[in-house]
């Protein structure tokens, strides 16, 4: 009589995204933050068809036209060059965007998989990646950005590429101590004990488990990425050949917006930049807590009031 050993139940990724999707939905901090999200991504998209003038040149070549202010022709006025201020609004979306999600799927990627395998495999192999992790870890971010940007030159990838070697430690952290938790549970050792390779166990059942940490962490690190290029940019080492909010702020800073009040070509850049920080921060949060059990119940559930009582 032989007795059939069943396959370890596997974490079924279908249901599990589905249910997360709908989770957010009921999340208003997290509407809120994908609507103003789309907001920037529908600008970004469509630029050159909202965008009134090219934002790289002049709309006329006369001197009224010098940090002329908030018209009807030019609803954000015009900056030290004589270029339209909303189109160069619209069009730094798109450096944004593009620097944020890049920078952060690299860093995503680097981070999971480093805490992957230092989490599954422990020992030496743990030890290693994770002393490498602290290493970098303890490497003040900004003071490197600027170095690793001035030795590269000054361009989005090389931006992308400073910002990349630096900001996935936390993520590699974070995904190791739930790697840690998650290779002790039953469906796990079931795994194991009926001979599944490491490779089969990673891709089938730890890395759907992580996988909703991974999509939290990756919208609260384009927030930090967003920022880090808008300061280096704000500090000149912003890819010349295009134009982006950090540009434009040291632009504005750099050519006297402030001693002759032209508030339009401060203005429009830094809310561009704390509208998409907050929309991914918002986000992120909504994320964490659909990912953290304790922090949804805490958020969402009213703590019960004691009975009065009467004398």
């Amino acid at each position: 009589m032989t007795t059939a050993i069943s396959h370890p139940a596997t974490v079924p990724t279908r249901g599990s995204i589905a249910d997360f999707v709908r989770q957010l939905r009921r999340s208003w901090i997290g509407m809120v933050g994908l609507c103003m999200l789309l907001v920037m991504i529908i600008l970004a998209v469509f630029a050159p068809w909202i965008a009134p003038y090219d934002p790289y040149q002049p709309v006329r070549a006369r001197i009224d036209t010098i940090y002329a202010p908030p018209s009807a022709e030019h609803l954000l006025g015009t900056d030290d060059g004589g270029k339209d201020v909303l189109s160069q609004f619209i069009y730094g979306a798109r450096v944004s965007l593009i620097v944020g999600f890049v920078a952060s799927l690299i860093t995503v990627t680097v981070g999971g998989l480093v805490g992957m395998l230092a989490g599954y495999y422990g020992g030496r192999i743990g030890t290693i990646l994770m002393r490498i992790t602290d290493i970098f870890l303890v490497i003040p971010d900004l003071p490197l950005y600027v170095v690793l940007v001035a030795l590269l030159g000054p361009s989005i990838w090389n931006i992308i590429l400073a910002i990349s070697l630096i900001s996935w430690t936390t993520t590699a952290r974070l995904i190791f101590a739930q790697v840690i938790s998650v290779k002790e549970r039953l469906f796990v050792l079931r795994a194991r004990a009926i001979g599944a390779s490491d490779g089969h166990i990673i891709r089938r059942h730890v890395f759907p488990q992580v996988l909703p940490i991974l999509l939290a962490q990756n919208a609260l690190v384009i927030s930090v990425v967003i920022l880090s290029e808008a300061g280096l940019a704000f500090l000149g080492l912003g890819d010349p050949t295009l134009v982006s909010w950090g540009a434009m702020l040291n632009f504005a800073f750099g050519r006297g917006a402030i001693s002759i009040g032209a508030w339009w070509a401060l203005l429009p850049p830094g809310l561009g930049i704390v509208w998409l920080v907050l929309a991914w921060t918002l986000l992120g949060y909504a994320l964490e807590e659909i990912v953290n059990p304790r922090l949804r119940t805490h958020h969402l559930m009213p703590q019960r009031q004691p009975h009065s009582t009467r004398a």
